[in-house]
């Protein structure tokens, strides 16, 4: 009895090395823990450096409040002053010339001061902006919040959709491999032409350079979601085909423009915007309005001169008022400046309310046809795999030739990756809707979360040299050559 292949000693040492790989591979495997949605969500709350900075700057606005109400508290000021000084001449009440006494001596003085402003229209109006500047930053901060869950999200399903794309390529691939096999194989013993087989070879090229794109696709998508988080994530969980693909809820595009009117933290945060340019406009008149405060102060002076030896200390309690009369026109110019910022804030919040009102209708109306959308690239994939049978079923009895069966074959695989597109784009088109009204959070991502499956994993890998090992897995052997 002859030895097969696999039973000669040079085929034991590879299969040892594979059995070895497979069981490293299992191993880690088991080991590697998928990270769903939320989780991920939760890890760019945490960690997302455009969000850190949001957080920061909101910090920086609420202290605005404080050091504006400041000037309004009561202020307590100390002052000292030690000095040297020489006395070259000085001269009596007599005439005498001459110096008497020390002509070098040392002074101290001591002055402590404490005001309270009694009427501040301009401070008053600061705090009244620093009010304003702080609603406006919380909205920007809800604005950034949600723009880190609608980006995190959509990097995720664009994994899931670059993966989902990868897998249709491959089994393209593998397919027209097959084909081209085949039709090697015919032509080897004259059944067909050369003609069909550069068909077969120039498709079967074109769908390994659509796998490599995917492979980068699918790269390059996983390299986002880290970009956004700061970690970097070995698998993910996939979705599940049961996600129901419906419309909004509610199903009236007017209820959901009324909403983002009613929350959308952009359109709060232009409106707001309009406040502080208001208050700004107040600050800039008060500037011609009398201030008035209230003072208490004491004062200490001595020196150390032989002759002398008495010192000087006061105490005085009154009201100070000050008013401008006139500033050369610049609290004229002021007031202008503010109110044309004023105007401008306004103009700024109808154009993004407008934006808004339009963003929100053509997003609902984009999922909505994403639902049929979806319906669409389904049954295109049954009836891209009946044409498939069909036109195979052809070509045996000799109606169709090689470039009708390469086509259908695209065909099909280019529905399945539609189909996949569409999925992502209703469940990413969704997410994006309620982030434009306003009401995109934690409990919605949640929600699709539920949908994703942990015992289906998507994983990063690198392939080896640009994919070009991946022939080896097409299960043909080495890329046929043309035999002239």
């Amino acid at each position: 009895m002859t030895p097969s292949r696999l039973d000669s000693p040079a085929a034991r040492p590879n299969m040892s090395r594979r059995l070895l790989g497979a069981m490293v591979a299992a191993l880690l495997a088991g080991q590697v823990q998928a990270a769903d949605l939320l989780t991920i969500t939760r890890d760019a709350l945490d960690n997302n450096s455009t969000l850190a900075s949001e957080r920061a700057t909101t910090s920086a606005t609420e202290e605005n409040r404080n050091v504006a109400r400041a000037d309004l508290l009561p202020q307590l000021t100390a002052a000292g002053e030690v000095a040297y000084n020489s006395v070259f001449e000085q001269q009596s009440q007599k005439g005498f010339s001459g110096t008497a006494g020390d002509d070098r001596y040392t002074s101290y003085g001591l002055n402590l001061e404490a005001t309270q402003a009694i009427y501040d229209a301009r401070n008053s109006r600061e705090v009244g902006v620093a009010e304003k500047q702080i609603d406006q930053q919380t909205y920007a901060l809800a604005a950034t919040e949600q723009q880190v869950l609608i980006d995190t999200a959509t990097a995720y399903f664009n994994i899931l959709r670059a993966n989902d794309i990868l897998d249709a390529r491959r089994a393209q691939e593998r397919a027209i491999g097959r084909q081209l096999e085949q039709v090697q194989e015919q032509f080897d013993v004259g059944l067909v032409a050369i003609t069909d087989v550069e068909e077969a070879r120039a498709t079967f090229d074109q769908s390994r350079a659509d796998r490599i794109s995917a492979e980068s696709d699918l790269q390059v998508a996983f390299e986002q979601l880290e970009r956004l988080t700061g970690k970097r994530y070995d698998s993910i969980d996939k979705l599940q085909d049961e996600l129901p693909i419906s419309l909004p809820t509610p199903s009236s595009r007017d209820a959901w423009i009324d909403t983002a009117l009613e929350s959308s933290p952009d359109l709060l945060a232009q409106k707001s915007g309009v406040d502080v340019a208001r208050e700004q406009v107040g600050v800039s008149k008060a500037d011609r309005l009398p201030v008035v405060s209230g003072f208490v102060n004491y004062s200490y002076a001595d020196d150390d001169q032989d002759y002398l030896e008495d010192y000087n200390s006061t105490g005085q309690v009154g009201i100070n008022a000050s008013m401008p009369l006139y500033t050369g026109g610049r609290t004229s110019a002021s007031i202008r400046q503010s109110t044309y910022s004023l105007e401008s804030s306004q103009f700024d919040f109808e154009s993004q309310r407008r934006e808004t009102i339009q963003q929100v209708r053509a997003l609902y109306t984009q999922v909505s046809n994403d639902v049929s959308t979806v319906a669409a690239r389904q049954q295109a994939i049954v009836s891209s795999q009946s044409a498939l049978d069909a036109t195979r079923a052809g070509y045996e009895v000799g109606t169709r030739n090689i470039v009708d069966v390469l086509s259908a074959e695209q065909n099909l695989y280019n529905a399945i990756a539609n189909y996949a597109d569409a999925r992502y784009s209703y469940v990413t088109n969704l997410l994006t809707l309620r982030r434009q009204a306003g009401v995109l959070d934690e409990a919605a991502i949640e929600t699709i979360n539920q949908y994703l499956q942990s015992n289906g994993q998507v994983t990063f890998t690198l392939p080896e040299n640009n994919g070009g090992s991946y022939d080896a897995a097409l299960d043909i052997g080495e890329r046929p050559q043309l035999e002239q």
